[in-house]
């Protein structure tokens, strides 16, 4: 989902991990979605043939869930156009404090069950309690993908989300750092948040 738009996530999907409770375990997840992020804008056109490859694939998939064969073709078809149009984009930098913010709504959400960012400034209430105050940012939140490639898929993919909001967000330039918390989900069984932010500064102006 992502925080300015308001929009719900289509829940969608490709293969890594599984999120369990352990937090070496989950840690290790989290800096799999965020290496995956950087990877995708470093080369998108890789990621776009990718995408190619994967569809021809995709009749050998079942899926009982929300996985690659419930993604809108059109979206797909979308997203490989957006792609090779892409220019490169610089990685994002781990902020361990936009991190926290985003397992501030894991840890809220995931054993409630609830889907969203939360009431209106939700976002910038989690930043700001870690000491951050961001220029921009921006929150992604991918359900029901137990993979940190399916997690980046399905926000690449953004099937039946208006706009596109999360793609976009992924390759904003505007984004310096990002922080990512990823956990189980009562009804989705994963979540996974992810926290762009540009500008930042501490408390203080530090």
């Amino acid at each position: 989902m992502r925080a300015r738009a308001f929009a719900w996530l289509s829940l969608i999907a490709l293969p890594l991990l599984l999120v369990v409770p352990n937090p070496a375990r989950a840690d290790r997840f989290e800096s799999a979605v965020l290496a995956e992020i950087n990877a995708v804008r470093a080369n998108p056109r890789a990621y776009a043939r990718e995408l190619r490859r994967q569809q021809v694939l995709q009749a050998r998939y079942r899926d009982d869930g929300y996985g690659i064969s419930q993604e809108d073709p059109e979206a797909v078809e979308e997203a490989i156009e957006f792609l090779m149009r892409q220019p490169p984009a610089p990685p994002l930098a781990l902020d361990p404090r936009l991190a926290a913010a985003a397992r501030r709504h894991v840890t809220r959400q995931g054993p409630r069950g609830d889907v969203g960012h939360g009431g209106s400034g939700a976002l910038n209430q989690r930043l700001q309690a870690e000491g951050l105050f961001a220029g921009i940012s921006a929150e992604s939140i991918s359900y029901g993908q137990a993979d940190p490639r399916d997690v980046v898929r399905q926000l690449v993919v953004d099937s039946r989300v208006p706009g596109r909001g999360h793609r976009r967000d992924m390759f904003s330039r505007a984004y310096q750092a990002a922080g990512v918390a990823c956990g189980v989900h009562r009804r989705w069984g994963d979540m996974c948040v992810i926290d762009y932010a540009g500008s930042i500064m501490r408390r203080g102006g530090k």
